[in-house]
């Protein structure tokens, strides 16, 4: 069998090097040719995939990179993985699908099934993809082609996050179409979960990331509220979660980040106002999230002012720039928030993050790029006047971190367990 999958970044590859594994010919599709040229010389770009499988399934045959759309004639199915962010009013952007859908139309084959992986609003793929796919092909999706919807679910950085044992979701347009998709990721993955509609799957992912963010604001709020009692929110936690049941720890921090919490419950408010229906949960969890990095501008404020120091003019370090711990990972991250919000009030700020050694471009803080990590030591941590942890890396050596650095505001809770002299350390 051979499949494309178009979008090779932090679910696309993954997935590609899953079905190759599993005796799939994959043909790995993006328009990145610095991704494409990485992929074709064996190399990895992504810190939790190791270059040597990818360059076994190419020894193999089974994996190939390219820019060329036109190698679609080949397959007998397309999934799709690529970005869907908000726009600058918040709102969904699905361009990146509906452009790739146009692309795919002008090689779609009859009887090939096509997926969509991307995190969106339900209606994407039954509505808008179906019409660009149809449109551009001639073909009527149900009768010439198949189409569903699969929600990716990779947790970046979680040893036990395997794509082959993770269970994947699977909603069709039609009956047929759930078969077929379902026949395409039972090569590859053991635990399939099939549902009645593309709409339930689209739903099901959105589900997910609202549970996470609505549970992180409540904590978020619980640690401003207890913090202002002198209770410590974080041995709050710590002893709730030893309930066996009715309860699921959340961890507080400087905000919101990555390529899904931030971003997909929006989709469904979005959506949701064309029912006219109002998602309260959903916009004040988001109203508490994205308050978080100012809060934390705050606390450091405070841990400057007992140094009788100022914001404008002092130095500061961000450490952590990834949007969690031990990932490369820095799309949507709050360390951008932060570092913005300082430079604003006038402090010098740099980062040091062992994962993300150059800022890359990203659409909302490409002022940043090209940026580099400092390095590593007790001339360079001294030198500022505080360390805002922001990402917990477990790779960091928070002993030298008490010993080098003056006054640390710790968003993480990284700096329990470690002796720290009195005053040292601000939780925020």
């Amino acid at each position: 069998m051979k499949i494309a999958v178009i979008g090779q970044g932090y679910v696309g590859l993954p997935l590609s090097l899953q079905f190759a594994r599993s005796g799939v010919s994959v043909i790995g599709v993006d328009v990145d040719s610095a991704k494409v040229d990485a992929l074709e010389a064996g190399q990895s770009y992504i810190a939790h995939i190791d270059s040597a499988a990818i360059q076994a399934q190419r020894k193999a045959g089974r994996f190939a990179a390219t820019r060329d759309f036109s190698q679609l004639r080949e397959v007998e199915a397309i999934i799709v993985c690529v970005p869907t962010p908000l726009n600058k009013n918040r709102e969904p952007d699905i361009s990146y699908v509906l452009e790739t859908g146009k692309a795919i139309a002008h090689h779609l084959q009859q009887g090939a099934l096509v997926v969509l992986e991307s995190t969106t609003y339900p209606g994407t793929t039954d509505e808008e993809l179906r019409q660009v796919l149809e449109e551009g092909s001639g073909l009527k999706a149900g009768l010439d082609f198949h189409l569903a919807f699969s929600p990716e679910r990779e947790d970046p950085g979680n040893p036990n996050s395997v794509v082959a044992t993770i269970p994947k979701v699977v909603g069709g347009l039609t009956p047929a179409c759930l078969q077929k998709a379902l026949a395409l990721y039972s090569i590859a993955l053991k635990n399939l979960v099939p549902v009645s509609s593309c709409r339930v799957a689209e739903a099901t992912k959105l589900l997910e990331n609202i549970f996470r963010s609505v549970n992180i604001a409540l904590v978020n709020e619980l640690k401003l509220v207890y913090g202002a009692m002198g209770v410590d929110i974080w041995e709050v936690i710590e002893a709730a979660k030893t309930k066996p049941f009715g309860f699921m720890p959340f961890y507080p921090g400087p905000g919101l980040g990555g390529h899904c919490i931030p971003i997909d419950p929006f989709y469904l408010t979005w959506k949701a106002r064309e029912y006219g229906r109002n998602t309260r949960f959903i916009e004040l969890a988001g109203e508490i999230n994205r308050a978080m990095p100012e809060y934390v501008i705050s606390r450091v404020a405070d841990a400057l002012n007992e140094h009788k120091k100022p914001v404008k003019g002092s130095r500061i370090l961000i450490l952590g720039l990834a949007y969690k711990p031990d990932v490369d990972d820095e799309r949507e991250s709050p360390s951008y928030v932060l570092m913005d919000l300082l430079v604003q009030r006038g402090a010098e700020v740099e980062y040091y993050d062992p994962y993300v050694p150059l800022i890359r471009p990203t659409r909302e803080h490409s002022q940043w790029a090209g940026k580099k990590s400092l390095a590593w030591n007790e001339k360079v941590l001294a030198s500022f006047d505080v360390i805002l942890i922001a990402t917990n890396h477990s790779t960091v050596n928070y002993g030298e971190v008490a010993k080098w650095a003056r006054c640390i505001v710790d968003t993480r809770n990284a700096m329990a367990g470690t002796r720290v002299a009195e005053g040292q350390v601000w939780k925020a």
